[in-house]
């Protein structure tokens, strides 16, 4: 049973997409078709395990959260976070389609409604550009402050700038970016080490696997967390 979390859409600082219809096509247009394809990369960088617990931040319409859960597999959970509640609205109707169970949450990137070190993997796709520069750096520290020891992060964006673009899509859909080296600087920040990094092979799409640091330097890194998101 898919389960759904919260009722009231929360607030933050960066953009909330809000038509889930649109999302989905968008994503389509961007993959030429080849979503499962696009997805089952995705998840292949992530390297899955069977039994992990798994975040997806910035769930959107729950694609990638379904997937995750079937590799993951009954031992395996899997969680989704977004701040749209249209979008939770059709990843739930999707996830009942399929009979495939993940909850989903209606919360912040920068203030996931998780206990410490509760996850093995936390999934961000193609969601960090849409936050402002201080609220993808909390995003990014409670990312790191959700996974377990070595756990790790995987991070992909767009990688170029509007003008650097090029094809049709580039004048269909107009994004922000991260250059991979701010994706890169931006988890190591966190604490979070570079494991592999490169193209995903979609467009211009990136990515970033990064892992987390010694257990050892987790209760430094989470009261820094938690200093910077009180002032």
């Amino acid at each position: 049973m898919t389960v759904v979390d919260g009722n009231v859409a929360p607030r933050t600082a960066g953009a909330v997409l809000h038509s889930a219809a649109r999302y989905d096509l968008l994503v389509w247009l961007l993959t030429l078709g080849r979503e499962r394809v696009f997805r089952e990369k995705i998840l292949r960088l992530a390297r899955l395990q069977p039994g992990e617990a798994v975040l997806d931040v910035g769930c959107g319409t729950g694609t990638l959260a379904i997937a995750a859960k079937r590799q993951v597999g009954p031992a395996g959970i899997v969680y989704g976070i977004d701040a749209s509640a249209e979008m939770l609205a059709r990843a739930e109707n999707k996830a009942r389609k399929t009979g495939v169970d993940i909850v989903l949450k209606n919360g912040m990137a920068q203030t996931l409604p998780f206990p410490d070190a509760e996850f093995d993997v936390v999934l961000a796709t193609i969601m960090l550009h849409h936050l402002p520069r201080k609220a993808r750096q909390q995003s990014a520290a409670e990312m790191r402050r959700v996974l377990r020891p070595s756990g790790r992060v995987l991070a992909v964006d767009f990688g170029l700038a509007a003008r650097e673009r090029k094809g049709p899509f580039a004048h269909f859909h107009r994004h922000g970016y991260l250059k991979l080296r701010d994706i890169i600087g931006l988890l190591s920040e966190a604490g979070l080490n570079n494991v592999e990094s490169g193209a995903v092979g979609f467009r211009d799409l990136q990515f970033v696997l990064a892992k987390a640091s010694p257990a050892s330097d987790n209760g430094a890194l989470q009261s820094n967390v938690r200093s910077s998101q009180t002032t």
